[in-house]
């Protein structure tokens, strides 16, 4: 994997993003254990709390990106960066320490706020990329997302034997080590001529995508980026109950499909975007990455040999190059000095499709395999992805690229 330069500050925000994506699997394997214990209640009523707090951790996400990346934008990225941080490790000691339902719930929504720090975190990549290195150095930090979304799960669960709050010990411990760490290596990328000043008009969800809309083409990307985030989270979702009603897979063989297919991810993202953007420009590696995912969706929803599932887990993985290509177009389309904005409203985009694409996905799963459905097809919730798929490549194909900001 190729690394920019300024070796140890990429570091950092690699090392931030990973920390971000460890944190939220990492207390997965204990929350239900957790809620049971500390609410006093079954495995049914601690799901419920375990929604809730699921629901407000992205709620959160989608309203402070852009309050974030705005006062990144005002103030730069380091302090905002390694506030949040220390934050995030007080978040995760209180949730170690805490022996009330509530204090949990208040620890996630503010854990909700500092997740929101991605934003900052590529704002950071994109000012010390040029345009040419923006695609590649995206994918690099979606594949350090992917890392940690693989290896959460896992420390968590070997953690776990240690006692419900022993993750949540790892996490903080995490968190504050990457923030003394970046506290010596990372240099502030926001120059005097680049700070604008912090305004709450712009600094919501709803403010600035009136502000991104101003911007020519760049409120069709964001568009985009929810339609294919909302699409693309069918994996994670609705791979589990698929897998066990269309192969009767266990949950050993799921786990196994879900780490080939995060380790695929990560390949496509840290090592195959760079050679690729030598020979095709990011409108034509997001149309690659938009037909791979079409494709893989429609075979998919129709599939009934679980082989033939894993030999598609590669090729679907090559869905992951729209991101990064689009993060690119999307950057060089805006001014050095609304970086940060520009990665709250995208990370806004991600958030909301987190919050409504499970809701839905799972509707769709549970009508077409209930015991009385008038067609039985575990594959439908894919349907729905390549359709939205499908839409993603009609808004995007009148679009051509408007490159101002060369920073």
């Amino acid at each position: 994997m190729h690394m920019p330069q300024n070796r140890l500050p990429v570091f950092f925000i690699l090392i931030t993003l990973v920390i971000d994506a460890m944190g939220i699997g990492l207390i997965m394997p204990v929350m239900p254990d957790l809620l049971r214990e500390v609410a006093g209640t079954d495995l049914a009523g601690a799901a419920i709390w375990g929604g809730v707090m699921t629901f407000s951790f992205a709620v959160m996400q989608f309203l402070f990106g852009p309050t974030l990346g705005g006062l990144s934008d005002r103030f730069g990225r380091r302090p905002v960066l390694l506030v949040s941080l220390f934050v995030m490790a007080i978040d995760y000691l209180v949730m170690g320490l805490a022996g009330v339902i509530w204090l949990i719930l208040i620890a996630r929504i503010v854990g909700g706020v500092t997740a929101a720090t991605q934003s900052t975190a590529y704002a950071y990549i994109a000012d010390i990329s040029s345009p040419s290195e923006k695609a590649a150095n995206f994918g690099l930090a979606g594949a350090a997302f992917g890392v940690g979304f693989v290896l959460g799960p896992l420390i968590g669960g070997v953690l776990g034997g240690f006692g419900t709050h022993a993750p949540f010990y790892a996490a903080a411990l995490l968190a504050l080590a990457n923030m003394i760490f970046g506290y010596f290596v990372v240099k502030e990328t926001v120059t005097d001529d680049m700070k604008r000043p912090f305004d709450w008009r712009r600094s919501n969800p709803f403010g600035a995508i009136t502000q991104m809309r101003k911007l020519p083409g760049v409120i069709r990307l964001i568009i985009l980026i929810f339609f294919y985030e909302f699409a693309f989270i069918v994996y994670p979702v609705v791979w589990a109950y698929f897998t066990t009603a269309r192969f009767g897979w266990e949950s050993h063989m799921i786990g196994m499909s879900l780490a080939s297919f995060g380790v695929s991810m990560f390949v496509v993202q840290g090592f195959l975007i760079r050679p690729l953007m030598r020979i095709l420009d990011e409108r034509t590696l997001v149309l690659l990455g938009l037909g791979f995912s079409v494709m893989s969706f429609a075979i998919m929803a129709f599939l009934t040999n679980g082989m033939w599932a894993l030999i598609l887990t590669p090729i679907s993985a090559l869905g992951a190059v729209v991101n990064p290509a689009l993060q690119s177009l999307m950057s060089q389309s805006v001014d050095r000095n609304a970086q940060g904005e520009l990665q709250g409203v995208s990370s806004s985009a991600r958030a909301l499709a987190m919050i409504l694409s499970p809701l839905v996905m799972t509707q769709i799963f549970a009508y077409f395999t209930a015991s009385d459905t008038p067609f039985y097809l575990p594959g439908a919730p894919f349907l729905l992805s390549l359709a939205l798929m499908t839409t993603c490549i009609i808004v995007f194909l009148p679009y051509r690229p408007s490159k101002i900001a060369q920073s």
